[in-house]
C-alpha cells in the first residue's frame, strides 16, 4: 500500500515521504494511529502546500540531534546486572535497561531508537550501544557492564567508610571541644591565681 507519512517513523521514513507498506502495516498501525495517510491526489495536495513549514521542521529537529547528539557522546551508562564470581553474565543487557537507565539521566528516548547488540555482551565490562537519531544521525554511549554482588560489595564499603569517617570527625570534635572548655578554665583561673599572690605583698607594706 502507497501511503505519506504524517509523522516521522523510526525505520520507515519522516514526515511528508511516500512510502510503499504491506497493507497490513497501514491498516493496523500506520493509519488508525495517524502516523500516515493515503496516499491519493488529495492528500498529496495538502502536503505539498505544507512542504515549507515541514522542512522548516526537519532542520530544528536536525539541530535538536546535533545537539543531543553530542550530550550522549559523553554518556557512560552503569548497568548492574546479575554475574557469577568470574563475571558472567546471568540474564542480558536490553534496551529496556538502556531506556531506563537514559531516562534517570533525562534522555527521554524510544527503545526501538536504541540498537545493543545484546548476544555480544556476555561478561561484566565496557560495552557500546547506538542511538539512532533523526534521519542518518546517531550517538554511540558507552556501557559499564558490572556485577551486582560487586556492586552491593562497593556499596557496603563506601557506607563503612564513610561511618568511620563520620565517627572520626565527631571524635575529632569532640577532642577539639575538650581542648577549647580546657584552655577557657585556665584562662578563667590565671586571674584568681594573680590576685592570691598579690594579695601577700598588699599586707606586708602596710
Amino acid at each position: 500500500m502507497k501511503i505519506i507519512l504524517n509523522q516521522d517513523v523510526p525505520n520507515l521514513g519522516e514526515e511528508g515521504d511516500v512510502c510503499v507498506v504491506k497493507d497490513g502495516y497501514a491498516r493496523n498501525y500506520l493509519l488508525p494511529t495517524g502516523a500516515a495517510v493515503l496516499y491519493n491526489n488529495e492528500n498529496l495536495s495538502v502536503f505539498k502546500s505544507r512542504a515549507a513549514a515541514i522542512e522548516k521542521r526537519k532542520i530544528a529537529k536536525r539541530e535538536a540531534s546535533a545537539s543531543l547528539k553530542e550530550q550522549l557522546d559523553a554518556v557512560t551508562l552503569k548497568l548492574v546486572v546479575s554475574a557469577s564470581e568470574t563475571g558472567r553474565l546471568f540474564g542480558s543487557v536490553t534496551s529496556l535497561m538502556i531506556q531506563e537507565e537514559l531516562a534517570k539521566l533525562g534522555y527521554n528516548i524510544e527503545r526501538k531508537r536504541i540498537e545493543v547488540a545484546t548476544h555480544t555482551i556476555k561478561q561484566v565490562g565496557m560495552y557500546s550501544a547506538r542511538i539512532h537519531l533523526y534521519e542518518n544521525a546517531s550517538s554511540v554511549i558507552k556501557l559499564d557492564v558490572v556485577s551486582e554482588a560487586e556492586q552491593k560489595a562497593a556499596e557496603r564499603a563506601a557506607a563503612k567508610a564513610a561511618k568511620e569517617a563520620e565517627e572520626a570527625a565527631a571524635k575529632a570534635a569532640k577532642e577539639a571541644a575538650e581542648a577549647a572548655a580546657a584552655a577557657e578554665a585556665a584562662e578563667a583561673q590565671a586571674p584568681a591565681e594573680e590576685e592570691a599572690v598579690e594579695a601577700p605583698a598588699t599586707a606586708e607594706e602596710n
